[in-house]
């Protein structure tokens, strides 16, 4: 079974896009969180800095969500991948690319979906 090996560039671009997110989206959550905390401070109003420091949180836990998302895939790839070695192996590839498209992603595979020409 090939199937992550032949489709291993759409998974490395995906795991490029997870990438670019897991950055982006917590640093535009802090920004936010502080924008809505600087603005219930100058307020001076209890109420209002609750709600922005409420608002803070949440969005800080949704930043660390964003982190978890391999660890999210790696369980969902070992229940797929638990059937055997080669399955695993296969798998594993997706995983690779996944969740570090830089490094162990193998796109060497000839005959995949977008097949290199020479």
């Amino acid at each position: 079974m090939d199937f992550c090996y032949k489709t291993a560039n759409i998974w490395q671009i995906i795991g490029y896009v997870f990438l670019i997110l897991k950055v982006i989206i917590p640093l535009i959550l802090i920004i936010l969180g502080i924008i809505d905390v600087g603005k219930a401070v100058i307020s001076s109003d209890e109420k209002i800095i609750k709600d922005g420091v409420f608002s803070l949180l949440k969005r800080i836990i949704a930043g660390i969500i964003i982190f978890f998302i391999p660890t999210i895939i790696r369980i969902i790839f070992s229940f797929v991948a638990g059937f055997n070695e080669e399955i695993q192996e296969d798998f594993g590839n997706c995983f690779d690319c996944l969740t570090n498209p830089n490094g162990e992603c193998d796109t060497s595979y000839d005959d995949g979906i977008f097949p290199t020409s020479n």
